[in-house]
């Protein structure tokens, strides 16, 4: 089952912070202003209260504070709601999300189908990450979010500070090298953090779900004229600063892109990601209910440059000269992802209908990946699959999650 009349704008339906704002809801023919207030969206108590621990699970809330000073908010499942004979010194897994959502992503399903829940039952200690910028990752030592200076990052921020941060908290806390989980985004910021040397050390083995590093094939008509719109003038739209697509400028600027031919008004999320086969509507709706989150208008930028430029670098600040300020050079530097450590156990799954993981740009991935030790990466391609079914299909637990327990199990 597909996001049917659901649409990206529609995903503004609730306010996961109390103050109003203009936001788009459901119904074909026409959008509508929808209430933002509604009692399912996570709460002050936090991901663990809102979603974790009504279930019987042990969830701990945790801070995290990066070098450059955002403190973050992580969530500990540290067992699982029966002991199974699993002991106490139980693997850690650290979970990361992709762009535009929190952590709570994981989390849409029933117990039985949620990834988190999942690994826990299944003896594994796990570890919830979630971006600055999200909605509980909006406090910092010294900068308040209403300032630009906050939203002066991209996603090479997140691999240089906000990676380091969590990947040292988990490792201190539990003594153990870590399994790491990233979706979309989550799976770019890895290899690029990877591809330095950082967090190796640390690191036991990677599950990449739906991948993205090369951008250049999208197959719709939404993400070519958004990311022609990011590399453009939305910097003069919206500043560097905060892209929050529940807030009135950003919700006119992706009304503007009905505009535009190929693009699907009514089904915008479908449009981005590509169609999803196996979502149920309960959890569409929930989803709806708790996403999207902003991100930084740089993090976006970055994004699109990626997609225009077919390379993976570093932000390109559009000016040699500002280049040469920031990196010493004239052009960004490269994350060569062929310098991932060959001998790091991978596994690798994408799907066949995935708009942004689109299976030409996996393959330019797994190419970069060609000389890794063959028993060391597992790959698997799912035909049905689009970019969402991998964190909420309802048959996700049997298609991938399974796979990835596996996986883990085999490098204890």
């Amino acid at each position: 089952m597909g996001f049917n009349d659901s649409s990206f704008l529609n995903m503004a339906g609730s306010q996961a912070r109390s103050r109003p704002s203009l936001v788009y809801g459901s119904g074909r023919g026409m959008l509508r202003v929808v209430d933002s207030g509604d009692a399912e969206a996570v709460g002050a108590g936090g991901i663990c209260a809102a979603s974790v621990t009504m279930y019987g699970y042990k969830c701990e809330e945790h801070e995290v504070r990066t070098q450059d000073g955002y403190i973050l908010s992580m969530q500990r499942i540290p067992e699982g709601r029966v002991d199974g004979g699993y002991g106490t010194k139980r693997q850690p897994v650290l979970i990361q999300h992709g762009v535009l959502v929190d952590g709570m992503t994981w989390l849409l399903n029933s117990p039985e189908q949620n990834l988190p829940m999942i690994l826990a039952d299944r003896g594994f200690d796990v570890w919830i990450a979630n971006t600055r910028g999200t909605r509980f990752c909006r406090k910092h030592t010294s900068l308040d979010p209403m300032e630009p200076a906050f939203w002066d990052w991209s996603w090479d921020e997140l691999v240089a500070y906000d990676l380091p941060a969590i990947f040292e908290v988990v490792f201190s806390k539990t003594g153990q090298k870590i399994h790491y989980i990233g979706h979309s985004l989550g799976t770019l910021i890895g290899l690029a953090s990877f591809s330095e040397g950082n967090q190796v050390d640390k690191l036991k083995s990677a599950a990449l779900l739906s991948p993205i590093a090369y951008l250049s094939h999208m197959t719709t008509a939404l993400g070519v004229y958004a990311a022609k719109a990011f590399v453009g003038e939305i910097t003069t739209l919206f500043g560097l600063a905060e892209f929050d697509p529940k807030g009135e400028a950003v919700s006119n600027f992706l009304k503007s892109l009905c505009a535009y031919p190929g693009v699907d008004c009514y089904d915008l999320l479908s449009s981005l990601t590509g169609i999803n086969c196996c979502l149920n509507a309960s959890t569409v709706d929930r989803f709806l209910k708790n996403e999207p989150q902003p991100t930084s208008t740089k993090n976006m930028v970055h994004l699109a440059q990626t997609v225009r430029d077919g390379v993976i670098t570093k932000f390109n600040y559009g000016r040699p000269d500002y280049n040469l300020m920031h990196y010493g050079q004239l052009i960004p530097p490269v994350y060569n992802i062929s310098n991932i450590p060959v001998d790091l156990p991978i596994f690798l799954t994408y799907g066949g209908h995935d708009a942004l993981s689109d299976v030409r740009d996996v393959m330019l991935l797994l190419d970069n990946l060609k000389f890794h030790d063959v028993d060391k990466l597992h790959v698997q391609y799912i035909k049905d699959y689009g970019h969402a079914d991998f964190i909420m299909g309802i048959n996700a637990k049997d298609i991938v999650y399974n796979q990835v327990v596996t996986f883990f199990k085999h490098q204890q």
